[in-house]
Parts: C-alpha cells; structure tokens; sequence
C-alpha cells in the first residue's frame, strides 16, 4: 500500500504532488522531476527534466508556469504525442512513456488528446487519462497492471465520478485516483466522495505521496 508521504523525510523514493485538478508533479528515485499538464497549484520551483501535456486546453497546457527547468528539459504534449498518426512511445531511461487514447465527447476530439502511461525505473506504472470518456482501449488496461490510475470525474468535460468508478472497476489499479474533478477548484469533496471505483484512493491538492508497486 502507498503510505503518506512524511514532507520531512528525504529518503530516496519516487513521489507524486498533487498540484490540484489535472496537474501533478513526479520526482523519481533518482531525482528526475516530471510535470504533466501544468495548471493548478502553486508548487512549480523545483526543476523540470520533462513537461508532459494531454492536449490543448488552457487548464492543461500552461507549460509557462514550469519556468524552472534543468538542461536537456523535454516537453513533450499531444502534438508529438500523435506525430506521424499514431501514439508513439518515448524511452527517456528514468521514464517509459507510452500514449493512449483520450477523448471520445464532444469537448474532446481523440486525433488532439492522449493519456499517458508512465513506467519510472522502479517499475511504477502511472496511468494519467488525461480528459477523457470511456475508450475501447480501457477494457484491455486490467492486464496492464497499473500501480496508480489517475480518472477524470468532472461529469461536463470528462466522465461523471459514477462513469469513472466503472473504468477504475474496469483496470483495477492497485491505487484508482479520481482527479479533474471540477475546473473551477482544485479538489472538491463532494464529487471524491461520489467516486467509488474499485482500490480508491483519494489525494487532497497539495498533498504528496510516496510512488510504490
């Protein structure tokens, strides 16, 4: 099981900021710091080695707020993503990054969104769905064996929390996250509460946990 993350304790292991809504930030083992879909939140001083973006929307693609960024920085966002039709992978040695589908409803064409699948050195998988609605790949995502699902429940932009809760049924990640949750906050309660998907786990924005498989 994940364990909260003592903020006093340096030792060294892979974590993961909640930022709020969409946004998060992963510092791996060895120190790479990966932020996907910069928005929310405050928390972007520390160095960025990659900036990972689903789409286009402004509450995903605001890459100007990661200012801080080390050398040899890669950003990478669906453009690349989707470069050539397809969803291409990216072996960068501290992360494999894999692109899904995304989209699927009338706010989000499938040729302009991705997910992400992350598997940092340490064997995490990291599935962030990016927005999105229920994808014929999802039903194939329970062999995948994900560590952490993060699910969009917003019910306008993306599924609603009961629509999520079947896709977390659906992969069975060892940790369903629900985020995406409401574009005007960065957590809200109530809709976490209504997402009762299978392994649920619920991270408060601001809140950082320890990444363990």
């Amino acid at each position: 099981m994940s364990e909260r993350l003592d903020m006093m304790n340096n030792d060294k292991k892979d974590r993961l900021l909640y930022l709020g809504h969409a946004s998060l930030r992963i510092t791996t083992a060895d120190g790479k710091v990966i932020y996907v879909d910069p928005y929310a939140g405050e928390d972007y001083e520390v160095p960025a080695d990659l900036i990972l973006v689903t789409h286009g929307h402004y509450d995903h693609n605001a890459v100007e707020k990661v200012a801080n960024r080390n050398d040899g920085v890669q950003v990478i966002t669906w453009r690349e993503a989707l470069a050539g039709g397809k969803h291409n992978s990216f072996d960068l040695g501290y992360v494999m990054i894999e692109t899904v589908e995304a989209g699927y409803n009338s706010y989000h064409d499938v040729r302009e969104c991705v997910g992400y699948i992350l598997t940092l050195r340490s064997g995490v998988k990291i599935y962030v769905a990016g927005d999105t609605y229920i994808t014929p790949q999802m039903k194939e995502f329970f062999e995948r064996h994900f560590d952490y699902a993060f699910i969009p429940t917003d019910g306008t932009y993306t599924m609603t929390a009961e629509e999520a809760s079947q896709v977390a049924d659906m992969i069975q990640a060892r940790h369903s996250i629900p985020y995406h949750m409401n574009p005007e906050k960065l957590f809200d309660a109530e809709i976490a509460e209504r997402f009762t998907g299978k392994n649920k786990m619920v991270v408060k924005d601001g809140e950082e946990i320890r990444l363990e498989n």
